[in-house]
Formats: C-alpha cells, sequence, structure tokens
C-alpha cells in the first residue's frame, strides 16, 4: 500500500518523517458479529448468540504510523473500517489481532481503567454529531473533560476559555449548543476536544454535518491544530481529504493502492 501525498499540504507543511511516532497501529485486525439478542432472532436464518453468529471484518492486517505535527486521512466508502481504524488508534476499542502502540506504550497491555486514562489525558475525540449537552453553555461543555481530571472551578474556566478562543468562539462562551449554528457546534466539539492539550486528535467525519462555509472554517481550525498535534481524519469528503499530509485508502477493512495525486486530481 502507497499513501496519497498532497502536494498542496506539503507546501505548507512539512511531513516530520524524522521524528518517533505518536501512535502507530501494526497488523490490527477486527470483526464483529452480526445479529442480535432480540426475539427476531428466531426468524432469521442463524441464531444471534453465541458463537455461531456470522461476522464481518471490519479490519485485516492494517498498519499506519502517524507522528506529530502531521495530518493523516483514512478515506473510503461507508463500510470500509475507517472509524473502525480511528476507533482503535483513539484507545476507544481494543483490535482482535495486533497492537497500537502510542507514544511507546502498548494499548493492547492496557486495562479498561488505563485505556480510560489514556484517552481523557492524551487524546481528543471529535464526533460527527458533535455530542454537546443542551442544557450547558459552550464554556461548560468544553469544561466537562477538565471535570474529570479534578482541575478546579476557576481552572476549568479559564481553560475552557482559552479554549473556545482559540476555535475562534470567545464571543460565544455563554451560548447554549441551540444558540450556535451547526459549524459553531463543531468548533465547540474541537475546542472540547483540545481542552486537556492532547497529544493526538481523531476526528470522525468532521465537516460531515456541515454546510460548505462551515465546513471550511473547521477545516481551517484542524489544519491550525496539526501544527503542535498529531491530528487523524476519517471522511470521504475531498474538501477534508485535501488538508491531509497523506491520505490512507480503506475497502472492505484493508488497505489497498493509492497513486500519487497533486491538488488537480480527483479523490
Amino acid at each position: 500500500m502507497t499513501e496519497t501525498m498532497r502536494s498542496t499540504t506539503a507546501e505548507k507543511r512539512d511531513s516530520p518523517t524524522d521524528v518517533a511516532p505518536v501512535v502507530r497501529g501494526e497488523s490490527l485486525s477486527k470483526t464483529y458479529a452480526r445479529g442480535t439478542t432480540s426475539s427476531l432472532a428466531s426468524y432469521l436464518p442463524w441464531q444471534a448468540t453465541g458463537d455461531d453468529r456470522p461476522t464481518v471484518t471490519a479490519l485485516a492486517d492494517v498498519s499506519i504510523t502517524v507522528r506529530p505535527g502531521e495530518i493523516v486521512a483514512l478515506a473510503g466508502p461507508s463500510g470500509s473500517g475507517k472509524s473502525t481504524l480511528l476507533h482503535l488508534l483513539a484507545g476507544l476499542e481494543q483490535p482482535d489481532s495486533g497492537r497500537v502502540v502510542f507514544d511507546g506504550t502498548d494499548l493492547t497491555q492496557q486495562s479498561s481503567r488505563e485505556l480510560t486514562t489514556h484517552r481523557l489525558h492524551d487524546v481528543g475525540i471529535v464526533f460527527q454529531r458533535f455530542h454537546l449537552l443542551d442544557a450547558f453553555s459552550a464554556r461548560t461543555n468544553v469544561a466537562i473533560p477538565l471535570l474529570e481530571l479534578g482541575l478546579s472551578k476557576r481552572d476549568r474556566r479559564e481553560r475552557a476559555t482559552a479554549a473556545l478562543e482559540r476555535v475562534g468562539l470567545g464571543d460565544r462562551i455563554q451560548h447554549t449548543p441551540g444558540e450556535l449554528s451547526g459549524g459553531e457546534q463543531q468548533r465547540v466539539a474541537i475546542a472540547r476536544a483540545l481542552v486537556t492539550e492532547p497529544t493526538l486528535l481523531v476526528a470522525d467525519e468532521p465537516t460531515g454535518e456541515l454546510d460548505s462555509e462551515a465546513g471550511r472554517r473547521v477545516l481551517a481550525e484542524l489544519e491550525s491544530v496539526a501544527t503542535d498535534h498529531a491530528v487523524v481524519l476519517a471522511s470521504h469528503d475531498r474538501a477534508t481529504l485535501e488538508i491531509a499530509d497523506r491520505v490512507v485508502e480503506l475497502h472492505d477493512g484493508k488497505r489497498v493502492e493509492t497513486t500519487e495525486m497533486d491538488s488537480t486530481d480527483a479523490v
């Protein structure tokens, strides 16, 4: 497998190939069982219980390396394994085989509690659907991870405010999600992901719910984030893929061959 190199991005940011990776996945494989445990199972051609359930291979022997200061995009159609690979790199799930090494630590050897602590300290996660709490202000939404870290109220307020100012929402700190546009809500989600100062930022279809203008603003912020973070994006959107230093294509859970492309090529 080769990785598509974006010449437009390379002109803006050199790929740091001579530095140690933040995270690397080695020969990652993951399967999921199909079927449910509901009463409908008796009407299916299999019993959706135990080891008899058929499985789907989400990833098959996939390896990837992500270094500090670069954006790596995961491309491919729905069901290609993008989200699964993103979840494995973030420590949200464990592979069936292979391993994920984060800053020298093998995450596959970590307990559930250790993985929770790892995600809280080292990984910022931006989901497509924002997952903001409607009843709370933007600042409170951003401060939630800091509450888990045990910071004082004063420190939480200061750091959450600074994070919102970083994404251009310093004048929206008291607004609830319902008072913000879709692009502003996504920037709140980015601020929340960054407020713990993680080493790795992962984003699953970060512009999938946004209009073109809001999407451009979010992508500009993600490019800015990559100056001092490692960023991994999962997307099938051309504009999103074009901000990446490298594009890793997946199909049916496998890495597939791609060709060298310049900024005028289609994705």
